[in-house]
């Protein structure tokens, strides 16, 4: 039903973005993270995410009644703001109704941590983001990945790796967890978001 609804210009109301790398050799890595409950959330509400728009393939939606993009970049993770500024400039949205969705190598895979605004904390995408947009009030949700196996193992070959098979099945509660914490925060209600989540 809602894969087929055509929103006018000023109809949506906020942005989703799961933060992630394009290609399809990074489909299931730790720094797909934010695709990978994108993608959760589109299949939810039977949503395709295939148009490509605002340097990023997304998909309209409703969710509780609220209007919303879902927006995978194809900018590769460093450079996600330009996809997200471009459509908030687009449709006018503020900061505040801008959902970030993810990793966080700090955090175990299935923990998940949720910031209604505030520094990139190194993640790189969302550095650019804020650095873009000129704003950190972008509520956010943040996916564990896990941390580094030894301190001297290369970074980027960390969030470069594929999950397991048993990350994976943990995620899945993840992102049902990420979900229900995206439509709270939709309804205003991002401190109850934080006290169920984090």
């Amino acid at each position: 039903m809602f894969g087929k609804k055509k929103f006018t210009n000023n109809s949506i109301e906020f942005l989703i973005a799961g933060l992630g790398n394009p290609d399809r050799k990074y489909e299931k890595t730790r720094h797909n993270a934010g695709f990978i409950m994108i993608d959760y959330i589109a299949d939810k509400l039977n949503v395709k995410i295939n148009r490509v728009k605002f340097k990023s393939t997304v998909g309209e939606a409703e969710i509780d009644g609220h209007r919303v993009l879902l927006m995978k970049p194809s900018t590769y993770m460093n450079n996600s703001g330009q996809a997200v500024v471009e459509a908030m400039n687009f449709y006018k949205i503020p900061a505040e109704n801008v959902v970030i969705l993810l990793d966080d190598i700090n955090l175990d895979v299935g923990k998940m941590r949720i910031r209604s605004k505030g520094s990139d904390g190194g993640q790189k995408g969302m550095r650019s983001i804020i650095y873009l947009s000129g704003s950190d009030k972008f509520p956010r949700i943040k996916i564990g990945i896990g941390k580094k196996p030894n301190p001297d193992y290369d970074l980027a070959n960390w969030v470069l790796s594929k999950f397991t098979g048993d990350e994976l099945k943990s995620l899945d509660k993840i992102a049902q967890n990420t979900y229900e914490a995206v439509k709270l925060i939709l309804d205003g209600n991002t401190a109850e978001a934080m006290n169920r989540f984090n």
